[in-house]
């Protein structure tokens, strides 16, 4: 019976602070299928009487195609940006030794510490006065999408070198030199059987650096004048204006931005949750 009991009451316990988190969510939803009366009423509306308007004028904006291009292209060129360069840079760190691997280590974890928001005003006077040498030919500038990718891509990059070399320190290299020794070559050995195992890990780390290219907003905003060249998060922010904040189009554009990474969440959220936690206890 005490048994039983402890494990109700951490059933219990799980079941409120699930409902904690997921109320914020539960309530974005239903203020934006509520009317104008029920959400500035000041007795909560738990089952609203449900209305399309709100999402009908969050549709409505203007270049909201554009807005989505933006914001796929941005996001899915950094996961695949960091995907490529944190693979290859977490097989080197743990498959070569190097004088200096434990120094660069340290350095990768520095640059994950550090927070967006200081590194803003640096980044913005170092687009601002152009890339050095052969790179001012890329098209890397104020007001230019690629800028973002860069940038993002910036952020994402040390999290994924450290992410992966978990996963790749963890692998046995013997796997590689038995399947070599039955006939295999050294690139076949590792496509065949090490970058199978590390698919949790690749699953785990491009959802993070999917969802934080998808949600970033201060340098979207910053660095990006033209509205055309927007991304999404920059789209949430358009229902406030000098005469007041539409809430109902605002909550259900945030539905609406929200929907691609919770399903996509919901569909890998094995991988994603096995991936973060074997990542961080490897190597």
């Amino acid at each position: 019976m005490s048994r039983r009991m402890r494990r109700v009451l951490i059933n219990g316990l799980g079941v409120l602070v699930a409902i904690f988190f997921a109320f914020p969510v539960y309530w974005m939803v239903n203020t934006a299928f509520k009317t104008q009366d029920q959400f500035q009423t000041y007795t909560p509306v738990f089952i609203p009487i449900p209305t399309l308007d709100n999402f009908v004028r969050a549709l409505g904006a203007q270049n909201l195609i554009l807005l989505i291009r933006n914001s796929v292209m941005v996001s899915v060129s950094t996961v695949l940006l960091s995907l490529i360069v944190g693979f290859l840079a977490a097989v080197t760190l743990a498959r070569v030794k190097f004088k200096g691997r434990a120094w660069f280590l340290l350095l990768v974890a520095i640059a994950q510490m550090a927070p967006f928001e200081a590194l803003l005003i640096p980044i913005f006077l170092a687009i601002r006065n152009g890339l050095p040498g052969p790179l001012s030919l890329l098209p890397i500038g104020y007001n230019q999408v690629p800028t973002l990718i860069l940038i993002y891509f910036i952020f994402t990059l040390p999290f994924t070198i450290w992410s992966l070399r978990g996963f790749v320190a963890g692998i046995p290299p013997d796997l590689e030199e038995a399947a070599m020794v039955d006939g295999a070559s050294r690139f076949q050995a590792f496509m065949k059987v090490t970058l199978p195992l590390l698919a949790p890990g690749l699953v785990a780390t491009s959802i993070f650096c999917f969802i934080t290219a998808w949600n970033e907003y201060l340098y979207a905003y910053t660095f990006m004048s033209d509205p055309t060249n927007y991304t999404l998060p920059v789209w949430l922010v358009s229902f406030q204006t000098n005469f007041g904040t539409d809430w109902g189009a605002t909550m259900a554009a945030s539905t609406l931005f929200t929907l691609p990474v919770l399903i996509f969440f919901l569909v890998v959220q094995r991988r994603m949750v096995g991936g973060l936690t074997q990542g961080a206890v490897r190597g």
